[in-house]
């Protein structure tokens, strides 16, 4: 069994290795993207869009305006969820927001 001392040499050579292989792949790869990038002509927008399929539907986590108001203090409920506390007991439609 090899010595702690022969293993962390062993690995400093592979390392070694590895680093000189990926940076063989990596001018390799980058070669490749810009050939293709020439051949088609290729702009950034083309390659790094974030444009994305517009969705149908309302967005997760969308804002609603709210459809109730406290006017003691201006507090205000959209009327999704719990009803706030100083609504609790109360007729909805007197801190309706018109």
């Amino acid at each position: 069994m090899p010595s702690l001392k022969e293993l962390i040499e062993q690995k400093t050579a592979l390392e070694q290795q590895i680093e000189i292989a990926r940076k063989q792949e990596l001018s390799s790869a980058i070669s490749q993207v810009k050939a293709l990038v020439a051949e088609y002509q290729l702009t950034p927008e083309d390659i790094f869009s974030t444009a994305r399929a517009k969705t149908t539907g309302v967005a997760k986590g969308s804002k609603v305006a709210p459809k109730y108001r406290d006017p003691m203090t201006g507090a205000t409920w959209t009327g999704r969820g719990i009803a706030p506390k100083w609504l609790a007991g109360k007729n909805k439609e007197e801190f309706l927001i018109k």
